[in-house]
């Protein structure tokens, strides 16, 4: 059984948008040296971050799953299916927020958009893998990892 879904998000498109915004608006004041560079690095920074987080796929690797944001591949993660202890349907909070988070008494959160993901004990430890094909995704994992459900 191999498993692959990528999932994607419409909040980079107003990312994007207001990186272009603040292009236009370096442009503008480009007689200014220092306020054009800060303005258009951090616009294209901001840009960077939005190909970065357009996608999230998430994969079977052979021995592992594999998370892996883009389309421009910045944040990637492997999660051995052996340290996997436990796989279930969970809801993230706000606290979780999206994109790549550590909270101490939450554990690692690797979210697109949305709050369906699975929750994974992995070592002891808690990751949320955002998802909108959570059923999906759990039922590859107890296949792969026999651990049925938590």
């Amino acid at each position: 059984m191999r498993y692959s879904h990528t999932q994607r998000a419409p909040l980079h498109y107003v990312i994007e948008f207001w990186a272009i915004v603040a292009l236009a608006a370096a442009w503008f004041v480009r007689d200014n040296v220092v306020v054009f560079g800060i303005v258009a690095t951090g616009a294209a920074v901001t840009l960077l971050f939005a190909l970065a987080f357009r996608t999230l796929t998430v994969a079977d690797a052979g021995d592992a799953l594999y998370i892996r944001f883009g389309p421009l591949p910045l944040f990637a993660k492997r999660f051995v299916y052996a340290d996997i202890a436990a796989a279930e349907a969970a809801k993230s909070r706000w606290i979780d927020g999206w994109g790549i988070h550590w909270i101490p008494w939450r554990g690692w959160t690797y979210n697109l958009w949305g709050f369906d993901c699975v929750k994974l004990d992995v070592g002891g430890k808690t990751v949320r893998i955002g998802s909108d094909d959570v059923a999906g995704l759990v039922a590859f994992l107890h296949h792969k990892t026999r651990t049925g459900a938590a």
